[in-house]
């Protein structure tokens, strides 16, 4: 039997139609079989072949409601109501077979159709019981009609049934494409977000390094013929700030704390960067710490620790500064980092220029402090310096 798109209660149902037909039908082969009528029973038996043939075939279509199952179906319909017809004139047995029919024609007609051909069934199956009887009595009007009318009812609600089944059915597939696309939307913005997370990493990690890293090569090959000490160590802050550069490719992989936090405290971690970050260049620092130093959360460390290496290179390459300054102040609901320097400044309201900056650097540290809730101010202008500021609040338990 073909898998029509009802619930189990339509299925119940169709089933139950189908049952009644040929219960009644054997009933009336049976009752003109007792009285020797042996071609109306030999008709009646085929009429049920006519039936069960016309279930098989539609349940062997590949597409319920089509327009070859319309066709098919009408045909078959118009075949069995001759039959019918044929039987019922000969044998009033045959009578009661209208009222299974009422649901063939409602199922498979339309409703202005299909209500005038319940009308002429039923007036066809009330006209034979009165020619077979020769009288017409209320109960061969009333039991006809009154089945037509329950058929007719029952057909509606079987309709509406059928049409809420096919829209929940269209609106189970429409939720779970949308599920797929929600899926797929979801799988594009984490990897959206973590490609922003690596170029953030790589940025105010591998790219910072790489510029000391220059920086540091460029001082020493300037010192190597006159200052050979310095240029030693100036190599040797290169090959230590490679080293660091090397450790923080590796924690990408597996994805632990930032090397200069993994042994050390925030504040040490801060000044050892302070001084590492202009090494090579004219620029002096300083770093400072006020107030009582608090357990921070390890995002919080991360954070600040890339604020600071960022903020520190943009002094080392673009400020040309004498003096920078970074400050990591401990209040009782929050902790601030201030980097400052006194070099050219700029105008943090007009687009970067390429040849000295792109603000990417800025806007990356603006979302690491933003998504800990958070604020970055930038405070610069032309010949006066840079100052960047960045203010997390203090998670509850860590409120003195």
């Amino acid at each position: 039997m073909m898998d029509f798109p009802f619930p189990p209660a339509l299925r119940l149902l169709r089933w139950a139609i189908h049952g009644t037909f040929a219960i009644l039908l054997v009933i009336a082969v049976a009752g003109v079989a007792r009285e020797g009528r042996g071609v109306l029973a030999v008709g009646g038996v085929l009429l049920l072949v006519l039936y069960a043939a016309g279930i098989v075939v539609e349940g062997r279509l590949p597409h319920f409601g089509g327009r070859t199952h319309l066709l098919l179906g009408r045909i078959w319909l118009v075949t069995v109501t001759l039959g019918w017809a044929a039987l019922v004139l000969a044998a009033p047995q045959f009578v009661w077979l209208a009222f299974p029919l009422f649901f063939a024609y409602l199922h498979l007609l339309p409703l202005a159709v299909a209500l005038p051909g319940v009308a002429v069934l039923t007036v066809g199956a009330i006209g034979a019981a009165g020619w077979h009887t020769g009288t017409m009595t209320a109960a061969q009007v009333i039991g006809p009609t009154i089945g037509a009318v329950v058929a007719t009812l029952m057909a509606l609600v079987y309709k509406a049934l059928y049409v809420e089944s096919e829209q929940r059915r269209i609106l189970i597939d429409d939720l779970v494409r949308t599920r797929g696309k929600l899926v797929e939307a979801e799988s594009d913005a984490a990897r959206l977000t973590e490609r922003e997370r690596l170029a953030r990493e790589i940025h105010d990690t591998l790219a910072q390094g790489m510029s000391s890293i220059i920086l540091l090569l460029r001082a020493a090959r300037r010192d190597l013929t006159d200052h050979p000490d310095e240029a030693a160590l100036r190599i040797a802050e290169a090959e230590r700030a490679a080293q660091d550069n090397l450790e923080e490719a590796r924690n990408f992989v597996r994805a632990l704390a930032p090397p200069a936090l993994q042994h050390s405290s925030l504040t040490a971690a801060l000044r050892r960067i302070s001084e590492a970050a202009v090494a090579g260049s004219a620029t002096r620092t300083r770093f400072e710490v006020s107030g009582v130093p608090v357990p921070l959360p390890a995002d919080y460390d991360l954070v600040l620790l890339r604020v600071a290496q960022g903020a520190l290179g943009n002094v080392s390459r673009h400020s040309g500064a004498a003096n920078g300054r970074v400050t990591l102040t401990y209040l009782d609901d929050m902790v601030v980092l201030d980097v400052y320097d006194d070099g050219r400044g700029f105008d943090p309201d007009r687009p970067r220029n390429p040849k000295t900056g792109t603000g990417y650097g800025l806007r990356v540290m603006r979302d690491r402090v933003t998504a800990l809730g958070g604020t970055l101010t930038v405070e610069s202008a032309p010949g006066e310096g840079t100052a960047v500021a960045a203010t997390l609040p203090l998670p509850a338990r860590e409120v003195r």
